[in-house]
């Protein structure tokens, strides 16, 4: 089993339940939108203690090669020794394959839960503006959309690209790369109006990043509230 399958697979049977159980609605745009409000505060601060890292231009791309077991390893501690370096501290989502959506979520509405929502809002912009992402796939564009479609199927840098689109936010990356620290993914065709936070293992895992004294102690949320 690759380093990936095994840092996704522990908590697959566990988290898939929870998902199962949660609806999803149109309404969490609405109910994202206001708690994107209360995060500004958040955002800036870890703009400022971030701000004097050089990013690269973004390319999307699909899922590159697994690391082997020794370059994961060593990969992970260069991530850790970073959020150390910067006060940075990682709010740990599942890894069940939906852990890019996952973290996604968390900094949209504060609830990890919601990735099937962010999945859906995700594949609907690759699928409607496809002539912006189709040149990015190496495989036929419409198998990678019912592929991507999957719940459990990992996301890749052409995602990251796409939800920057759909919610016009900039994505930062704070990366495992060794020599690329701070990855950016803005919106394409419009300004961004907010920032989403996570930390990316490289080929392994997404987090969801906060500054240390920031960092929420996570209850699982019901969501009859919003209906």
């Amino acid at each position: 089993m690759s380093v990936q399958q095994n840092a996704e697979h522990g908590s697959k049977s566990s988290s898939s339940s929870l998902s199962s159980s949660v609806p999803e609605s149109d309404d969490d745009v609405t109910i994202g939108t206001l708690l994107a409000e209360a995060k500004k505060t958040s955002e800036r601060s870890l703009g400022k203690r971030l701000s004097h890292l050089d990013s690269i231009p973004h390319t999307p791309r699909v899922n590159g090669k697994i690391p082997d077991v020794d370059n994961a390893t060593l990969d992970h501690e260069r991530l850790l020794e970073r959020l150390k370096t910067y006060g940075l501290a990682e709010l740990q989502v599942d890894g069940d394959g939906n852990c890019q959506f996952r973290a996604l979520a968390d900094q949209i509405f504060r609830n990890p839960d919601y990735h099937k929502h962010v999945r859906r809002q995700v594949v609907k912009q690759l699928k409607e503006c496809r002539k912006n992402y189709e040149a990015y796939v190496p495989m036929d564009y419409k198998v990678y959309l019912k592929t991507m479609k999957r719940s459990g199927e990992w996301g890749d840098h052409l995602t990251l690209q796409a939800a920057a689109d759909r919610f016009g936010a900039k994505i930062c990356l704070l990366t495992s790369f060794r020599d690329t620290c701070l990855i950016e993914i803005s919106p394409k065709d419009s300004p961004h109006t907010k920032e989403f936070w996570l930390s990316f293992w490289s080929e392994v895992h997404y987090n969801s990043l906060y500054a240390v004294d920031d960092l929420p102690t996570r209850v699982a949320k019901k969501k009859h509230w919003l209906f």
